[in-house]
């Protein structure tokens, strides 16, 4: 099944409105699609948030050490940083998923509680 987008429900319109014979409104649609392609082509700078988590990840890359395994828990309670920033578990619950789905961690579920080691 089609991904449904504003684009491809502005694209639909316009074939309907060509089909009725109506080249105006295919042109204002024309703008319309052209807009949410340059919308959707943007670069965006990264929050000020999403700044603050990539220093956060890499005080725990720093501060995790080669072979031992760490619970969410141990990280939040002994990563300086986390620990002054006064962090929630599902924060940095949400971070070591991050570093995992970047390949700098490895994770591993013991009795549906998450492990995470550094990548080899």
């Amino acid at each position: 099944m089609e991904k449904i987008t504003i684009r491809s429900q502005f694209e639909a319109c316009k074939e309907i409105v060509l089909a009725a014979g109506r080249e105006d409104l295919a042109e204002f649609l024309d703008g319309r699609i052209a807009q949410t392609v340059k919308k959707n082509s943007a670069e965006r700078k990264p929050t000020a948030k999403q700044v603050e988590n990539e220093g956060f990840k890499s005080d725990i890359l720093a501060w995790m050490e080669d072979g031992v395994i760490y619970a969410a828990g141990d990280i939040l309670k002994g990563v300086p940083s986390i620990v002054a920033a006064g962090m929630s578990i599902n924060r940095v619950s949400a971070l070591m998923t991050q570093l995992v789905e970047s390949g700098a961690v490895t994770k591993t579920v013991e009795k549906r509680k998450n492990f995470y080691t550094l990548a080899a």
